[in-house]
């Protein structure tokens, strides 16, 4: 994970998951299991999305950025499931800049999978498909893979399953590579000696 602090907000990118990795062991549906995420899957889901919102620690009450109004924008590569956000809210900067933010999450639904028993070990699940919910910067919570979690949507039974990855955080100030201040001095010369 990479934050930038710039004039316009903080800038954070990385990569939320890495597809065909296995995770540590992590509660579903199907109980523990060691989970794997198969490439496509995110962009089919991003494909099928509407807005994905983002939030801090599955907080849904606050939304920081989202697809529909450009502070986030989501890809799949070769790699996997890659974010780019920019965040404006004061509060959530000042947690960046201190390096409060400690990873990735994301909420998925709609999950098809395949379990495959494996012997003297856990089973392993793979995610051939999924909806994208939201995706979360992880700042109290710590980021391990978490159990499921079930939240009511629209007034059914939508099981929401969320997903915690730390990455190395890496912060930096941006400044502007140009100094203006002889420019905006001369500028208020000028509209000085206009007013008088």
């Amino acid at each position: 994970m990479k934050i930038e602090i710039r004039a316009d907000g903080a800038h954070i990118s990385g990569y939320v998951n890495v597809t065909g990795k296995r995770s540590r062991p992590v509660i579903t549906p199907h109980g523990k299991v060691i989970e794997e995420i198969e490439p496509r899957a995110f962009e089919q889901a991003i494909g099928r999305a509407g807005n994905i919102t983002v939030t801090v620690d599955h907080d849904n009450s606050h939304v920081y950025a989202s697809t529909d109004d450009g502070t986030l924008k989501l890809f799949e590569d070769d790699i996997g499931l890659h974010a780019d956000v920019l965040v404006t809210d004061e509060t959530l900067i000042e947690l960046a800049k201190k390096g409060k933010v400690k990873g990735w999450s994301f909420g998925m639904y709609n999950v098809q999978d395949e379990v495959e028993p494996r012997a003297d070990e856990l089973p392993l699940r793979k995610v051939k498909s999924l909806d994208l919910d939201h995706l979360t910067l992880v700042v109290r919570k710590t980021p391990v893979y978490s159990a499921t979690s079930v939240e009511v949507r629209a007034d059914t039974q939508v099981e929401i399953e969320t997903r915690t990855i730390e990455t190395p955080l890496q912060v930096e100030q941006i400044t502007p590579k140009y100094d203006n201040t002889a420019y905006h001095k001369r500028v208020q010369a000028v509209t000085r000696k206009e007013g008088t």
